[in-house]
């Protein structure tokens, strides 16, 4: 279980987390939202102490972070996949954290067959691809087989079959009763992974709930409606205040009406329905919806600049070492 409470961080003029308060369950895939800008990466340092807060703070299990005696045990962090000296095999890579947290030698093995680089394992990391380190990453964040996991865009560099695997490894380690709480900017990926979203915009709480109620705030949700009768239909519904668009199959398409109105209107107007079909937005839609106000860069034709800025900052090696493993 992990607990943030009123956490606030400054840099400077800017406010990066803004009084932010949230719970993240175990047994669930959790997922983190928001914009480039947004703090996501900001709060995820400060939920590991690699940052201080400036107000409020985040306990895991009931404690912080940085009092744990054996983090690694408690909690696996991935937040930079290239955060590994180039100089070092996989192996050796895995070896330090497990020697420096009184980690049983076995586990690199195992840890490193459970992400599929045991092929690779004995060359140096400087030639890994982003979807190898991505997978070297993940490997030392389950080293210490941790109750609470933690991933900032952990697909990034994947291929589908890459993309598929972690998405499964997440689900599964949910289903084991573990906490998992991962980062992301693919809508269409967090669609089909998370259970729970936790979604921030300028550093605020935005939306805290589960993936269907979230979605179903949207107001991009229609009702597919078909019937013998859809001039009829049309003309109620859009007395009633919704909005109807004819489709190429002759079908209604309704907006602005719950489906449960649209059939009390066909019934009280002896409208014969075949089809009465709520059809969801996507995560997409409802999270452009819900954070139109909060994007902080925006680009001409529809591209977004990646700007760096405190709350993207990347951790460098020794940070990502002294998270994952407190040497």
């Amino acid at each position: 279980m992990i607990q943030a409470r009123g956490l606030s961080k400054r840099y400077g003029e800017k406010i990066a987390v803004n009084d932010l308060s949230f719970d993240v369950e175990p047994g669930k895939v959790t997922g983190f939202l928001g914009p480039n800008g947004a703090g996501k990466t900001t709060t995820m340092r400060l939920m590991l102490g690699l940052d201080y807060p400036d107000a409020g703070g985040v306990t895991i299990d009931g404690k912080p972070y940085v009092t744990m005696a054996n983090p690694m045990r408690e909690v696996g962090a991935l937040l930079d996949a290239k955060a590994v000296h180039g100089g070092r095999s996989a192996y050796n890579h895995l070896l330090c954290l497990a020697q420096t947290n009184k980690l049983p030698k076995r586990r690199v093995d195992e840890v490193l067959e459970l992400v599929g680089l045991t092929e690779v394992a004995r060359k140096r990391t400087k030639g890994f691809s982003l979807g190898m380190s991505q997978r070297l990453g993940i490997a030392g964040t389950l080293l210490g087989d941790p109750k609470i996991l933690m991933f900032d865009e952990p697909v990034n560099g994947l291929d589908p079959e890459g993309i598929l695997w972690i998405r499964n490894l997440m689900k599964a380690l949910a289903a084991e009763g573990r906490t998992v709480f991962v980062s992301s900017h693919l809508m269409s990926e967090m669609e089909h992974t998370a259970d729970q979203l936790i979604v921030i915009g300028r550093g605020q709480l935005l939306a805290e709930c589960t993936m269907d109620e979230f979605i179903a705030r949207s107001s991009g949700q229609t009702v597919r409606v078909t019937t013998p009768q859809a001039g009829q239909l049309a003309k109620a519904v859009t007395a009633a205040g919704g909005t109807v668009v004819t489709g190429a199959d002759g079908a209604l398409v309704v907006s602005g009406m719950v489906a449960a109105r649209i059939g009390d209107l066909a019934f009280e107007h002896g409208v014969r329905l075949h089809e009465l079909t709520v059809v969801r937005a996507s995560l997409e839609a409802a999270f452009m919806e819900l954070t139109a106000d909060s994007v902080e860069y925006r680009g001409g034709e529809g591209q977004e600049p990646q700007v760096p800025g405190p709350a993207q900052e990347q951790l460098a090696p020794h940070e990502q070492f002294s998270a994952e493993g407190r040497a």
